[in-house]
């Protein structure tokens, strides 16, 4: 079974260059990519908050939130 791996973003140029790049690198057979849009779905922004995003891009894996590059931050987004 694939652990859950998460991508959040908002649509920026940022995070969609890094939703091409490092989202679409993830080896699959490891890990259900979910892609999250929280510029379109801020329904989710408590579930990201909660699972440590400050920032977006951000990838959720294993329990830890990694940011790359800044696009914009969480509460920019609210």
């Amino acid at each position: 079974m694939a652990a859950k791996a998460i991508f959040y973003h908002a649509g920026c140029p940022v995070c969609v260059a890094a939703e091409q790049t490092v989202a679409n690198a993830i080896d699959r057979s490891k890990y259900d990519v979910e892609i999250v849009h929280l510029g379109t779905d801020k329904s989710r922004i408590g579930e990201a908050e909660a699972a440590g995003v400050k920032s977006v891009p951000a990838l959720v894996m294993d329990g830890a939130a990694f940011h790359i590059n800044f696009g914009a931050s969480i509460n920019d987004l609210k």
